[in-house]
Formats: C-alpha cells, structure tokens, sequence
C-alpha cells in the first residue's frame, strides 16, 4: 500500500488546518489507519488512529479533545482534523497502515507496515 498525505502547512497559534491520508490502488478496508508525528530532536510520537472497518478511534493525549480523526469511504482517505493548534503540535505528520493491530497496540509505530512520506505542520506563536 502506498500512502499520501497531504494538506500540512503554516498556522498560527488557535488556528486549523486538516490533514488527509490516500491510499493509491487499495482500499483502507480491513486496515488500521494512524497519525504520527516527529518534531527535531524527538522520537515519533502517536497522534491517532482509526480501525477502518469499525470506526474506533484513539488518540494520544497530547491532541485528545482537539483533533479528530475520520474516515472517507467514498473518498478513501483517512482525515485529520486538527483544532486549536499549538507551537508544539508543529512536526511532521506521518500517516501509516497496518493490518492485525489489536487496539492496545495501535499507539505503536512499529506495528504500522506502510507509511507516506511526511507532511510539515508549523504553528507559530
């Protein structure tokens, strides 16, 4: 599976911006979907994911009660709707699959077997 994502850029402090993740040539179905992000200097940090089928969400609790995390069927993206942006959400954002992940292992980049190639979020003060 190859992924795309799309839509980072720079946003002040308060502001939004929405993040979406493509698959080219197959469907998420089956798949769980999740968001990561690695500022300079730092690990890769859980932002969220969606089990496709089910709809289950998690987030990590840095952005719990800001961002949301959904699916599109028609579209087949996974989006990330990212409110109240922080300098500290500023990284880049990684969108990465996998099958068979059990829920308590979804916060888990190791357990992703594809990933797209980054997207930068800067949020300024």
């Amino acid at each position: 599976v190859q992924l795309q994502a799309s839509g980072g850029g720079l946003v002040q402090a308060g502001g939004s911006l929405r993040l979406s993740c493509a698959a080219s040539e197959r469907t998420f179905r089956n798949y769980v979907v999740g968001w990561f992000r690695q500022a300079p200097g730092k690990e890769r940090e859980f932002v969220a994911a969606i089990k496709w089928n089910s709809r289950h969400t998690r987030y990590g609790d840095a952005v719990k009660g800001r961002f949301t995390i959904s699916r599109d069927g028609a579209e087949n993206t996974v989006n990330l709707q990212m409110n109240s942006l922080k300098p500290e959400d500023t990284a880049v954002y990684y969108c990465a699959a996998g099958t068979s992940i059990i829920q308590s292992s979804q916060t888990m980049a190791a357990q992703y077997a594809y990933w797209g190639q980054g997207t930068q979020v800067t949020v300024s003060s």
